[in-house]
């Protein structure tokens, strides 16, 4: 799975979430682990998009800030159309589903979670379990 971030979020949700995904037998494609320096940026992201079956997409108000972010959603977002399938699984991080609405009412309308109200265990083990039921 591809797990999209914004920077800022990566010491306080992003790393720990890796973690826990991976004690629970996922791979997890993950930047700071697979970019490595002289690569392209951009082609080590399109390479972990197109390899994943899910993306895992931090919203945060960092998230929507940024260029980056915003792109790898669009690719998750045609990939999803493309597939057919709910490859998009968003986690809501310091937002509220009205400020998800007011930057995409696409997402806004995706079944999240909330770190606000789950703990970071209680993510990990969902995602896991939806990658279940998916079959993987």
């Amino acid at each position: 799975m591809f797990l999209s971030h914004a920077s800022e979020d990566k010491d306080e949700i992003a790393r720990p979430l890796r973690e826990a995904l991976e004690d629970r037998g996922l791979t997890v494609w993950f930047d700071e682990l697979k970019i490595k320096v002289g690569h392209s940026i951009r082609q080590e992201i399109e390479k972990g998009i197109e390899g994943a079956r899910f993306g895992v997409v931090i919203l945060s108000p960092s998230f929507f800030a940024k260029q980056w972010t915003q792109a790898e959603l669009d690719a998750l977002f045609t990939k999803k159309i493309d597939s057919g399938r709910s490859v998009i699984l968003p986690i809501w991080h310091r937002v509220t589903k009205d400020e998800v609405a007011s930057q995409s009412p696409l997402l806004a309308g995706l079944l999240a979670l909330n770190s606000a109200t789950m703990t970071l265990s209680e993510i990990a083990d969902a995602i896991a379990e939806a990658v279940a039921e998916d079959g993987q």
